[in-house]
């Protein structure tokens, strides 16, 4: 981004869009739709004299994702960056308004404008794949909260076949898991239907303790292995590497992982590893031994929660389902 003359730092609500140029200092709001979209680039390239401009904005989910598809569909540049770098690049702010928002936001992308790299929107199928596997994840969460409901009115009533209230939750319990299923075959037709998402999700599937779910999370997440150039820097992502924490002479902790990180893949892993344990006798072994080195169990999880990350990317760089080389006994 080092050529540019102008950036158009934007902040993006549910109704408005709020833009600032950071070298003219003028700012100014829109509609956050098509129209707003369409006087937004007329009074950029007005302002801006036709100098090469970029565009930035937070990424906001579905606010967000409009003003990307259709700077996108215009061939103009933008960065879609994290909320909480923009934030923290800021320093002490002890005012908030739009205004000022979009103006730290083209601060940030003017500063950093050398290290800053373009957005681009994910295809059609992966869109939908996030947007599937998120409904699946807020219905499963649904659903076990309906049936824990259930457990307990089972427990005070005498006769719950007949009880208004259970046979309600019963229905609603069957419905979702329905709504469940069709998600999870849709998801499929999506993976089954796309070449790329289908190799990589058969050679994921040969990795014991990685099931259907963490699969598919594995390829929307890794924007199907293409979004991280290696598996430490997804671990990174996920928050499960660790990292020094050191200074001076007198503070020297043992490595830790970080809070920052997407707490729903590192659940998932952490599930999957706990799989793994039980099914791969490997990882079982090197599990046993971690907690024989003296360290404790959510640590020594975590260990396999890496290996099984080098794994996933070793089979997909490789393009060949995982061998078991020596059968180990437990």
């Amino acid at each position: 981004m080092k050529n540019y003359k102008e950036v158009v730092g934007i902040d993006v609500s549910k109704k408005t869009i709020d833009a600032y140029c950071y070298q003219s200092e003028v700012h100014k709001a829109f509609t956050n739709d098509l129209v707003g979209y369409k006087s937004l680039v007329k009074w950029v390239f007005k302002e801006t004299k036709n100098v090469d401009v970029f565009y930035c904005f937070e990424n906001t989910g579905y606010y967000s994702l409009k003003l990307a598809l259709y700077l996108e569909s215009q061939q103009l540049v933008y960065v879609e960056e994290s909320p909480l770098k923009i934030k923290r690049s800021s320093g002490i702010v002890k005012e908030k308004t739009d205004r000022l928002d979009s103006r730290l936001i083209a601060r940030y992308a003017w500063l950093y404008r050398d290290e800053l790299r373009p957005s681009s929107v994910k295809s059609t199928d992966h869109l939908e794949l996030g947007r599937l596997l998120a409904l699946r994840d807020q219905l499963v969460r649904n659903n076990a909260g309906l049936k824990g409901t259930l457990k307990e009115m089972k427990v005070l009533l005498t006769s719950s076949t007949t009880d208004a209230c259970c046979i309600s939750l019963k229905r609603s319990i069957d419905y979702i898991s329905k709504q469940v299923n069709s998600i999870e075959k849709r998801i499929q037709e999506l993976i089954t239907e796309d070449v790329s998402m289908h190799k990589n999700y058969e050679l994921l599937s040969s990795l014991k303790g990685i099931g259907f779910v963490v699969a598919c999370q594995l390829i929307y997440h890794t924007g199907n292995f293409t979004r991280f150039d290696s598996w430490r820097s997804f671990s990174s992502y996920c928050g499960t590497a660790p990292f020094a924490h050191e200074s001076g002479t007198s503070i020297k902790r043992r490595k830790q992982c970080h809070y920052l990180g997407d707490r729903k893949m590192k659940s998932l892993l952490s599930m999957a590893s706990i799989s793994a344990i039980q099914h791969d006798s490997e990882l079982r072994i090197y599990y046993k031994r971690k907690l024989a080195e003296g360290k404790d169990k959510m640590l020594a999880i975590n260990n396999v929660r890496n290996k099984l990350i080098a794994r996933a990317f070793a089979v997909i760089k490789r393009g060949t389902p995982y061998v078991v080389l020596q059968n180990h006994v437990a």
